[in-house]
């Protein structure tokens, strides 16, 4: 039986516990994902189980099932993302590469200025940030709705004397308060979790508060339906790679982060954080948004997608 016909079978009747799957490795492990979204966590762990068994090659599988069989018997909630795991993970593998080009193409931005008054949104500990600070800037203001984030950000900008704006609330937040002034208004990585519908008005207002908006965000396919088994397909394959980055720290990385978010993707009780979207999209609301110079350019091939910078002016 195939991933289409799961799918049709699905769409059909929903689903069933009792539902003939095959031998198919793939199957078996979209079959547990069809079982962890709707709370079958035993009947889900069983099949990860299988699907390992058939494939103990594939990690996105061996993982999966170490991580469904933790959470069968402990809950969700208590193997969820872990900081430490966290940590490791964006500190490690191709985060480093992706980071480092990140970095590099704001302070070329920067480099185009004399003096500039800069304005990050989502700033989070200063990850990108920070390495593309230069002397030319003026005035810094960051946007951070994170206590945690924001406390660390403060530590490390004391830690190298750099004065700046702190505003402790969401994007949508600040807008509404905000004068404006700012020569470039940036946000890496941090735009997909605004909701579609207020990304417009968050957009004009950004226009109207700044003179060049920067934005980092990953291109990434758009797929109709959250079983849809092209989508499966598409996460199991960009996992198999995420995966293979991070072999040499007993799991951690794994059952500690990439599984927690890989199974985020499928679970219908989870409230949704992010909703990213091909960068011509982005591209698109940009222009909409009122900059009439608009460009598209990649920073870099990360495993989970392309990063791009999205650039308006004008």
């Amino acid at each position: 039986m195939s991933l289409e016909q799961l799918w049709d079978l699905y769409q059909e009747h929903g689903y069933r516990v009792d539902q003939p799957i095959g031998a198919n490795p793939l199957d078996q492990f979209y079959a547990a994902l069809l079982a962890f979204g709707h709370q079958d966590l035993a009947r889900a762990a069983e099949l990860a189980i299988q699907a390992a068994t058939g494939d103990p090659d594939d990690r996105v599988f061996t993982e999966a099932a170490a991580y469904l069989s933790r959470v069968a018997g402990q809950g969700k909630h208590n193997v969820y993302v872990s900081g430490d795991a966290f940590a490791a993970f964006i500190g490690g593998g191709g985060n480093v590469p992706l980071y480092a080009a990140t970095s590099a193409a704001l302070r070329a931005a920067y480099s185009e200025y004399e003096r500039l008054d800069v304005l990050d949104i989502g700033t989070g500990n200063g990850h990108a940030l920070l390495p593309a600070l230069t002397p030319t800037i003026n005035r810094l203001g960051v946007v951070e709705p994170s206590a945690a984030l924001l406390a660390e950000l403060h530590a490390r900008l004391d830690g190298s004397g750099r004065s700046r704006e702190a505003f402790a609330g969401t994007a949508q937040e600040f807008a509404h308060h905000d004068n404006g002034g700012w020569t470039i208004i940036q946000a890496t990585y941090s735009l997909h979790s605004i909701p579609p519908d207020e990304r417009p008005g968050l957009l004009r207002r950004l226009r109207d508060l700044g003179q060049r908006l920067l934005i980092v965000e990953f291109d990434v396919p758009e797929f109709a339906a959250m079983y849809d088994p092209a989508r499966v397909r598409d996460i199991v394959g960009r996992y198999q790679r995420g995966l293979a980055e991070y072999t040499d720290d007993g799991g951690l990385v794994a059952q500690g982060f990439l599984m927690p978010v890989l199974l985020g993707y499928f679970d219908q009780t989870a409230a949704r954080t992010t909703y990213e979207q091909p960068i011509a999209a982005w591209a698109d609301l940009v222009r909409a948004a009122g900059f009439t110079a608009v460009e598209v350019r990649p920073l870099y091939d990360y495993w989970w997608a392309t990063a791009c910078l999205v650039t308006g002016s004008g």
